[in-house]
Formats: structure tokens, sequence, C-alpha cells
């Protein structure tokens, strides 16, 4: 895929000044479409999870649920837009009444849109897509995954921890699962590489009714959310229904 080549390309090294403002203006121009389409889509929580689940994995029936009582909050579930986890989620929104929206990434191989989503958006670089799962976000459950779902769960982790962002929760299910990736952060406190109240910047649970809770203490009540906000258009984005 072109893209792909040109962001390799580009993370080589130097090019000529006008290739790299050329590269830049193309990256602006993916969040400017991000931006524009998820503008209304309200307060989200994002599902983080592996794409390789299918519908009768224990794991996706779990994401499935638990996306559901959030929804029923009255989040938005925000995905990767995917198939798995992300798909999971996405239909557990949708089942309940939920809104539910994805964030895909153009990938060599082709990765469509679950047909759970109400709105989404295509992307074709990581980090921009990595961001836009962030930045509309207010919580975050992480389900088990892969590479991409460790990057995605310590990128949120690192800018809580930094006070880039608000203290979030995050909830992590299925301890498992997680417990060697847990072992190894204990092992960084013991190494003083974090500090002992870093791990309490998240909660490991295998129950729905916690995990949801968690995220509804420390959002609803936390920040004081409502779920109808007026909304005004500015620059032709649709409203989100």
């Amino acid at each position: 895929m072109p893209t792909i080549k040109e962001e390799i390309k580009f993370l080589n090294g130097p090019q000529s000044r006008l290739k790299d403002l050329w590269f830049v203006i193309k990256i602006t121009y993916q969040f400017v479409k991000g931006f524009r389409i998820l503008h209304f889509v309200g307060p989200c929580v994002t599902i983080f999870g592996s794409a390789r689940f299918k519908e009768d994995h224990e794991y996706y029936q779990k994401a499935q649920s638990i996306s559901g009582k959030i929804a029923r909050l009255g989040f938005t579930i925000m995905t990767g837009g995917g198939p798995g986890i992300m798909e999971a989620a996405n239909r557990g929104a949708k089942e309940v009444g939920g809104k539910s929206v994805g964030c895909n990434i153009e990938l060599p191989f082709e990765q469509l849109p679950n047909p759970y989503i109400d709105k989404s958006v295509n992307i074709r670089y990581f980090f921009v897509r990595k961001t836009l799962l962030l930045k509309y976000s207010y919580g975050f459950v992480v389900f088990p995954g892969g590479f991409g779902t460790m990057d995605e769960f310590f990128e949120a982790l690192t800018l809580i921890q930094t006070d880039k962002i608000k203290h979030f929760p995050i909830a992590i299910y299925s301890l498992g699962f997680h417990q060697e990736l847990l072992d190894y952060i204990e092992a960084m406190c013991k190494n003083g590489t974090i500090s002992e109240e870093d791990k309490h910047l998240y909660l490991v649970s295998d129950y729905e009714d916690e995990i949801v809770n968690h995220i509804k203490n420390h959002t609803i009540t936390q920040f004081g959310l409502t779920i109808k906000q007026k909304a005004w258009w500015i620059l032709g984005e649709k409203k989100f229904r």
C-alpha cells in the first residue's frame, strides 16, 4: 500500500523539505478529517483488545456484555472499528440502543469496519488513530490483546501518569491473561522505574459490574458528565444521531 511505503520512507531519515512538508500536510488532513467526523460523538469510553477473537470466545462475549452496560450509562462506545474485541464492543453498544463508533486503520491487508458501527472514520496512520481514540474518551477498558492493545494501554497510562490528560479510569479485564504483565509492572516498581502510586492508575478485574462501576464512579461522578449537550454546526459536521 502506497501510504505504508510513504510512512516507512519518511521514518528512514531526512528527505527534501518539500516532501517532509507534504507529509506533515497529509498528517494534518488526517487529524482534521477525524475531528470533523467524531466531533459530536459525545463522551466516549474506548475499548481496546485483540482483533482475533471470534464471537464464540469468552473474551468476545465479555467485551460485548461489558460494553453494553457501559453504553447504558450514556457513553458512546468507541473502538478501533475492526473485528474481534472491537466488533464485540460495538455490538454490545448497538444491542442496547447505545451509540457506537469506530476509528479504523488502513492496513496492507484490508481491515473492514465491523457492521455494528453507527459512525466510522478510516485513518492512514497509527499515531493519528491512537490520538483520536484517546481524545474523545473519558475512560478505557483493556481486554486481552497483542502488541497494538499493549501500545494503546501504555500510551493511555503514560499520558495519565504524566498529567497530559486527566486521571480518566482504566480497567483491565482478565487477571489470568494479564498476570505476567502485572508481574512485569511490579518489577518496574521494585526497580524504581515507576512509583508505587502508579499501580493505582488502573483496575484489574474479572467482574463485569466492578469494571462498569469503576468507569461510572471515575467519570460521571468525578467529572460531572451530562449526556445531552447543545451542539453547534460551524464547519459542516454532521450531528451524531
